[in-house]
């Protein structure tokens, strides 16, 4: 008798997930063995602040009266949550985020599928292209606002269609513009390092294959070297995105936040340091803390990264 049910057939069931094998097992216990040290450390470092900050932001408390300090509980996250500027400080943090790590992944790829090539002077080229990197970041920052100055920087004379006497940081669009190019062009090395790691791991064997099955260059990049890379991306795309929503020091040497340019890290050192609001400020860290997980998570969801596929386990 039918029941009004069509069941399944066999091969639309979902394969029930293997068991992991002795070799992840082995390695997830060697990997909590050696992280285990250095999370503790880190613990024993920061968890005083941390939840310094979280009892911070429970009251309202300033500095210009310290004796003065009333609990007001999430009174302090309910003003930073339904005030307009938190969110447009959210804003232009994702958009510096977005924008830098995607010219970041191009350009980085770029020069990691370069790296990887070269036969000749292997390490002095990798060497030359780490040098922006390691600059200190308020160098850079003060490089750049030289370099996109009106009156004797270089960036108006190589684009002669803006006029010589362009004012960047005489606009919102302009000023970002400015502290997104100093950042890709500090960042991008990293990024190309990361993303070398991972070409590293691309198999000769099969992009031969590829290519003897008449595979183009496009076809052999997008069916085989992308692929067997997600996992170095995901881990390039997730630091970076990292750092780059955690914006500070661009900001504050190039525009000092003018022109509504201002990252959430940018509005909690204001409200703490140049108006002594220790209340919100660490009511600010918190939500940046947080903002911070939830970017972590939804690029990690973003990816599924299956690590041990990439692995090549058994």
């Amino acid at each position: 008798m039918s029941t009004g049910v069509q069941e399944k057939p066999d091969r639309e069931r979902k394969a029930p997930k293997p068991p992991p094998s002795d070799r992840s097992r082995a390695e997830s216990r060697l990997a909590f063995k050696l992280v285990a040290p250095v999370v503790a450390l880190m613990l024993l470092v920061t968890a005083f602040p941390m939840l310094r900050a979280l009892y911070l932001s429970l009251f309202d408390y300033s500095l210009t009266a310290p004796d003065d300090r009333q609990f007001i509980g999430l009174g302090n996250y309910l003003t930073a949550l339904t005030d307009r500027l938190f969110w447009t400080t959210t804003a232009n943090t994702v958009m510096i985020m977005v924008v830098t790590v995607l010219f970041e992944l191009v350009i980085g790829f770029a020069f990691a599928m370069v790296m990887h090539k070269v036969i000749f002077a292997r390490g002095l080229i990798r060497t030359s292209i780490l040098i922006p990197y390691g600059i200190i970041t308020v160098v850079s920052g003060f490089a750049w606002q030289f370099a996109f100055s009106n009156t004797n920087g270089f960036v108006n004379d190589v684009l002669p269609f803006i006029g010589t006497d362009f004012n960047w940081f005489a606009e919102y669009e302009t000023s970002m513009i400015a502290i997104m190019a100093s950042e890709i062009w500090k960042t991008t090395p990293f990024m190309s390092l990361l993303l070398l790691a991972g070409l590293a791991q691309v198999s000769e064997d099969m992009l031969e294959a590829a290519k003897v099955d008449g595979a183009t260059w496009w076809q052999r990049l997008w069916k085989v070297i992308l692929p067997n890379m997600r996992a170095a991306i995901m881990v390039a795309v997730l630091f970076r995105a990292l750092d780059a929503y955690r914006i500070f020091d661009n900001i504050f040497v190039m525009t000092a936040g003018a022109n509504g340019t201002e990252s959430i890290s940018f509005l909690t050192y204001k409200q703490v340091i140049e108006q002594f609001q220790l209340g919100i400020g660490s009511a600010l860290s918190v939500l940046l803390f947080l903002s911070v997980l939830v970017v972590a998570y939804v690029i990690v969801k973003l990816f599924r990264v299956d690590l041990s596929s990439a692995r090549q386990e058994s």
